[in-house]
């Protein structure tokens, strides 16, 4: 039976390193993003590398249109393997001044979408012996008055806020899935990756080794959460 990645939150950094790293590991890619013009470029440029991958424009902040994408992908693929969360928001910058509705947004982004897609993935990741729910992870979530400054200073008040909340998440549903045979995990990317909207031409991260850690921690299935720096 073919194994299904989706990678919800799709765009030319991580994400597109976690699907050229999965798809050339034998994994068919479902690419997933609002931008339906960004999900069906990236799935022709897979394709060209022989990977299966098809896009689905979706809102991920829309949980009805989460739980909807699952059936597409399902319909279109086949069971679900793994689901990899990449999705983030950057409003609610300033939590004195935002609109609160701004901040649920974030939430609806980085936590209810992720928990309707498992909920929805549910059966087709139990039946499966090597599923998983894969996080991208970012040191914002970390809790250090340094850290708490950065977020302060670089108006990522409403992010730093989502990223600690995915770092408990991520806890919480290692141990509930684990025995059920669905492994949950995280890489926490501490520095910015090459390509991403956080580059301002001094990245240092490459997202191929980025997918690297990614792809390290599903095979061992055992780290919840792992740092990485380069």
């Amino acid at each position: 039976m073919p194994r299904t990645i989706v990678i919800c939150g799709y765009g030319p950094g991580i994400s597109d390193g976690v699907a050229r790293k999965f798809g050339g590991e034998g994994f068919q890619v479902a690419l997933v993003a609002r931008n339906e013009d960004r999900v069906r470029d990236g799935a022709d440029a897979l394709g060209k590398a022989g990977i299966t991958a098809k896009g689905f424009a979706c809102d991920l902040a829309d949980t009805a249109a989460v739980a909807k994408l699952v059936t597409d992908v399902r319909s279109s693929l086949g069971p679900i393997t793994v689901l990899h969360w990449n999705a983030y928001g950057n409003v609610a910058n300033d939590l004195t001044t935002c609109d609160v509705a701004e901040l649920r947004t974030m939430f609806d982004i980085g936590i209810h979408g992720l928990v309707v897609a498992m909920q929805a993935s549910l059966a087709d990741l139990k039946a499966q012996t090597d599923a998983a729910i894969l996080l991208t992870g970012g040191g914002l979530a970390l809790y250090s008055p340094q850290v708490d400054a950065m977020a302060v200073g670089w108006q990522t008040m409403g992010l730093a806020l989502v990223k600690a909340a995915q770092h408990k998440l991520t806890g919480v549903l290692h141990h509930r899935l684990k025995s059920d045979g669905i492994y949950v995990g995280e890489v926490i990317v501490l520095g910015s990756v090459k390509g991403t909207a956080f580059d301002r031409g001094q990245a240092t991260l490459d997202p191929a080794a980025v997918a690297e850690q990614f792809w390290q921690i599903y095979r061992g299935r055992s780290e919840i959460s792992i740092q990485y720096a380069g």
